[in-house]
């Protein structure tokens, strides 16, 4: 997740540090301007006071605030560098010392410089608040809480410190301590910004559905009312509307990623041998992104296209990550580059195509594409929506996950894939071992349901027709995959108010490999999928283990990803568009075990030749897709050029 914005250096500073050497009233003077919003009357009676006072703490202090403010930051850095050298107990002048050094990439002594302003004043919350940032930023997450508790300690109800300590805690999986902040946090500023989303959802990780039905229509009402009540992500749990994630995503990219008011291309046409392709990901490792597009990437046609992998997450050590590693013609680690240095280091190697393979997701880094660093910018996979980018082009999609009525929708421009638009995962082998129902806690007989998805997935709606058909399928057990105790414990809970013993709620446990992880699905009888947030890469890992899949089918990207997955794999009729609907089909089939297993023997035999296993096919298409796009850079027209024929690869 995005830290919260930080606080930067204010004008308002006291003045009754100042040796009274010269008129101090030109000083005073000249932060009432500063404050009052003449700032180039301010910035002439700072000039001339610090030719009488060079080493006065404030005055050096407020002229660095306007330098900052205003971008100058060869102005500020080169001030600052002068200022802590020369008063070194001053500590707004390290906190502002720190903020242009962030600025300018060198993270590294910014963290020094406010580690100074905090030894000199050790409750500067400002300073403990923005190193907290700057440490999750370096992935030291636990000295980065530690940062935001301390604030806590000494001002319970400072906002930004609960907004950044509550992420954190999301992070850790303390979600009860999460949950707690976070209520605290809107009692105090209902409005702050994804406060209410960032509730909303942490309790839907936790599968605690109490009052959910008031504060998810909130949550709705503010995004539809220009406010930002919600992350786009968190949205998308519980809107089922592409119109509502557009919203969302424009109010979020909006206020964090402003498009760099100077490009780094522009216009340039490169010559190259081949198409230069690079994917920016923070999950080229053991992830669902990374299992997915791995295979794409060994088999990109290298006589074509010379592929760059750029890594923003961490060296996990895994199989895979080497595996990857292997495919690209060049694979940097950039954890610790910011984002200017990277965009920076994609225009120097005239990248043709930048794929940025996470959106808003975890630890992405969505301000690389402001800097417009590629002629062609395209949004890929690991986020199911808009950006709400105006810099990025091109969104992959197919037919079904963005029909052309929801074209409207997309700030990016559609581009269909002829299948599924999500990859076929290849190189896993499911093991041959199929483990015992007693092995993995299922009764001996009956139905296995089954509902591999993430707790913050299942609503109360869809929950409560599980329930109805363990009511109406005699002896059968719904299989799940909790991830905490508080979730398995709540859905027990809500099983029990439904009539239900909560012992036919199985958990599955987590397994080392996910071969033997995929090897469960063949004791599944039927998954059943959630809504309005589907399962994506879960619905694909069932539909390769040979586990027809149910899905309801909605108004938004990512409650449409199944019956994608379910087109391509040639099992249309498992595509309900209601909740009634899929509940009705779902009884049918769990009463009828001859259906379910022809189902089981068709989706076997599509596995030889069907779209959506086919890694070589899928690679071909989108190589035609990237083709397309980049003769249209070529042409130098806009993207909105491209005629609707040419959308489809």
């Amino acid at each position: 997740m995005t830290m919260v914005p930080t606080a930067t250096p204010r004008a308002s500073v006291d003045t009754s540090t100042v040796t009274p050497t010269v008129d101090r009233s030109v000083l005073i003077r000249a932060i009432e301007l500063q404050n009052q919003g003449h700032v180039d009357a301010a910035e002439q009676l700072l000039r001339h006071y610090l030719t009488q006072l060079p080493a006065d703490p404030v005055a050096l202090y407020s002229l660095a605030v306007i330098w900052l403010r205003r971008q100058d930051t060869a102005a500020a850095l080169e001030l600052l560098e002068r200022a802590v050298k020369a008063v070194v107990n001053f500590p707004p002048l390290w906190f502002a010392h720190a903020t242009v050094l962030v600025n300018v990439g060198r993270r590294d002594d910014a963290l020094r410089s406010y580690q100074c302003a905090i030894d000199l004043k050790p409750d500067f919350a400002d300073a403990l608040i923005n190193s907290g940032v700057l440490l999750r930023d370096l992935q030291q997450h636990v000295a980065a809480l530690t940062r935001f508790q301390q604030v806590l300690a000494l001002q319970p109800d400072n906002v930004l410190a609960l907004a950044n300590a509550a992420t954190l805690l999301t992070e850790f999986k303390r979600g009860e301590e999460a949950v707690a902040l976070l209520e605290h946090l809107v009692r105090l500023a209902p409005h702050h910004d994804y406060a209410l989303g960032m509730l909303c959802h942490e309790k839907l990780q936790g599968c605690d559905w109490s009052g959910f039905e008031a504060l998810s229509q909130q949550v709705i009402d503010g995004v539809r009312a220009g406010q930002r009540s919600s992350k786009s992500l968190g949205l998308m749990a519980i809107s089922d509307s592409a119109e509502d994630h557009q919203r969302c995503a424009r109010l979020f990219a909006q206020q964090r990623y402003p498009v760099a008011a100077t490009p780094l291309w522009t216009g340039e046409r490169y010559r190259h041998d081949r198409i230069r392709i690079a994917y920016v990901s923070p999950d080229l490792r053991e992830h669902p992104v990374g299992h997915l597009m791995a295979g794409i990437f060994e088999r990109h046609d290298k006589t074509r296209f010379e592929t760059t992998g750029i890594s923003l997450g961490v060296d996990d050590g895994s199989r895979l990550r080497e595996r990857m590693t292997r495919a690209f013609d060049q694979f940097i680690d950039a954890r610790q580059m910011t984002a200017v240095q990277i965009a920076t280091l994609l225009r120097t190697q005239e990248i043709d195509i930048v794929v940025d393979l996470a959106g808003y997701t975890a630890d992405s880094r969505a301000e690389i594409f402001t800097w417009r660093p590629a002629p062609v910018q395209v949004n890929f996979l690991g986020y199911p929506g808009t950006m709400g980018l105006a810099c990025m082009d091109y969104i992959l999609a197919d037919r079904h996950v963005v029909p052309p009525d929801h074209w409207p929708f997309y700030d990016e421009r559609v581009v269909y894939l002829p299948d599924a638009y999500l990859p076929p995962a290849s190189g896993l082998q499911i093991s041959e071992a199929t483990p015992s129902r007693a092995d993995c806690g299922l009764p001996p007989t009956g139905v296995v349901f089954c509902s591999f998805n993430h707790d913050y997935k299942i609503l109360p709606a869809v929950f409560a027709v599980w329930m109805r058909l363990l009511l109406q399928v005699p002896g059968s057990v719904l299989w799940l995959m909790s991830r905490s105790e508080r979730s398995q414990t709540n859905l027990r809970a809500s099983a029990r108010a439904a009539g239900v013993d909560p012992d036919r709620l199985v958990f599955a446990q987590r397994v080392p490999r996910v071969e033997d992880h995929l090897a469960r699905y063949r004791l599944a009888d039927l998954f059943l999928d959630t809504h309005p947030y589907n399962a994506h890469s879960t619905a694909a890992d069932a539909l390769l283990a040979g586990l027809p899949v149910l899905t309801c089918s909605g108004q938004s990207f990512p409650s449409r990803v199944a019956g994608s997955l379910l087109h391509a794999a040639g099992l249309p009729e498992l595509v309900t568009h209601s909740v009634a609907d899929y509940e009705q089909l779902a009884l049918a089939l769990a009463r009828d075990p001859a259906r379910l297993a022809a189902l089981r023997a068709r989706l076997g035999d599509r596995r030889q030749g069907g779209a959506l296993f086919d890694v070589d096919g899928f690679t071909r298409h989108l190589e035609t897709a990237y083709i397309a796009m980049w003769r249209q850079s070529q042409l130098g027209g806009a993207r909105d050029a491209l005629s609707a024929p040419a959308l489809s690869a």
